[in-house]
């Protein structure tokens, strides 16, 4: 399958769920000149870093950005980002304003000896691998507004979609 087929078909599983608004969190880290594009396409978008950042955090910084089906922004993800670790999509009902302080509180974790460290949640390689790990209570929190998280796999060629219903993780593997 080529890159725009791939890219065709990813969007049209993304949003066969009218119900529910797609965001993503972007990891500006491994995105070059996240900041930039997200302006070039005029993309909805907040910092999840709090606070006045230099310039270089900035830029490094998870964003989220709300993805609306026929953004060219969503397209550029889709084709150029997906494969290449650009960060995470999630589906939920809510606004922004309640993902961003959702999203927010997941970026901060502590250690054995209570130090903060820095979770990188929205890489998917970390995603899809953390979530197995969790108990319930962890992944009620991880979730929160979140009815799906969605993250490519270890090949552009396959997505994963996670879910929590219950008491469980649910994980499908779809191919692309």
């Amino acid at each position: 399958m080529n890159a725009q087929e791939r890219s065709e078909t990813l969007r049209r599983l993304l949003f066969e769920n009218g119900d529910d608004r797609l965001y993503a969190v972007l990891d500006g880290a491994a995105i070059p000149n996240l900041r930039s594009l997200l302006a070039q396409y005029e993309v909805s978008n907040v910092c999840l870093l709090r606070g006045a950042l230099d310039p270089e955090l900035a830029q490094t910084a998870p964003y989220l950005a709300e993805l609306p089906p026929e953004s060219p922004f969503t397209e550029l993800l889709s084709t150029q980002g997906w494969g290449n670790h650009w960060g995470i999509l999630a589906h939920s009902g809510d606004d922004m304003r309640t993902l961003r302080m959702h999203f927010r509180k997941l970026l901060t974790v502590r250690n054995a000896d209570g130090k903060p460290l820095h979770f990188r949640y929205y890489d998917p390689r970390v995603l899809r691998h953390y979530l197995p790990t969790c108990d319930a209570e962890n992944l009620r929190v991880l979730f929160g507004p979140v009815t799906a998280y969605f993250a490519e796999a270890d090949t552009a060629d396959e997505l994963v979609r996670l879910t929590f219903t219950g008491n469980a993780l649910g994980q499908q593997r779809i191919t692309l």
